[in-house]
């Protein structure tokens, strides 16, 4: 999907503004579920917002325009506020991913329902975004330290094992990277993405 865009301003700015789009969704995900179970961190922080400004980070936009992947700043989340601290964790990690494929259902409702279907200045937009968002959801749910699945994982994992892979948590990302490098991610990614995208967006051309 990133090849040739360093010859296309217009698809690297299309891309972009979807990235900021879903990652916006995202965070902003956790910080509401955080907050609706009784974890004023991140709102106190000024991260229970839908601007984007608040959860942007300079390095990992960075980082995607330079090698096609990112991220947004982590939401901070403070599990001692929740009634059950280990459900708290699986709730907000969940919440992210499912505001993704939310938003691709309802970008999928629009392309097929609302937009003209022979128009791809409006199709093309909204399937990238809709797969943009897909991408995110399948990718924080890999469970490698400090993406979304990793703290899903840990939630539901016997509190013995849980303890035991929380201490992997220091060495995830340089696996992650490893993973990334090797394409060994893509290569279990884009299967899951493609059927999600499908399912999600109820047939929306996609690209």
């Amino acid at each position: 999907m990133l090849s040739g865009l360093g010859a296309n301003p217009l698809a690297l700015a299309l891309i972009l503004l979807a990235v900021i789009v879903a990652t916006t969704c995202h965070e902003f995900a956790h910080a509401f579920v955080a907050d609706r179970l009784g974890d004023p961190t991140a709102r106190h922080l000024g991260r229970l917002s839908l601007n984007p400004l608040a959860h942007l980070d300079v390095l990992g936009t960075l980082f995607f325009v330079l090698f096609g992947f990112g991220w947004a700043k982590p939401v901070p989340v403070n599990p001692a506020n929740f009634a059950n601290p280990r459900q708290g964790m699986l709730q907000v990690a969940l919440a992210g991913p499912l505001a993704n494929v939310t938003v691709a259902f309802l970008l999928g409702v629009i392309g097929r329902f609302v937009a003209p279907a022979d128009s791809p200045l409006l199709q093309e937009p909204l399937a990238m975004l809709a797969w943009i968002n897909v991408i995110l959801a399948v990718f924080n749910l890999i469970p490698i330290p400090p993406l979304d699945g990793s703290r899903i994982l840990e939630a539901l994992l016997p509190a013995q094992h849980a303890y035991g892979y929380a201490r992997f948590q220091p060495y995830g990302v340089v696996v992650l990277l490893v993973l990334l490098y090797t394409g060994v991610v893509g290569r279990v990614m884009l299967p899951a993405a493609r059927w999600l995208y499908a399912v999600s967006t109820g047939g929306l051309a996609g690209p």
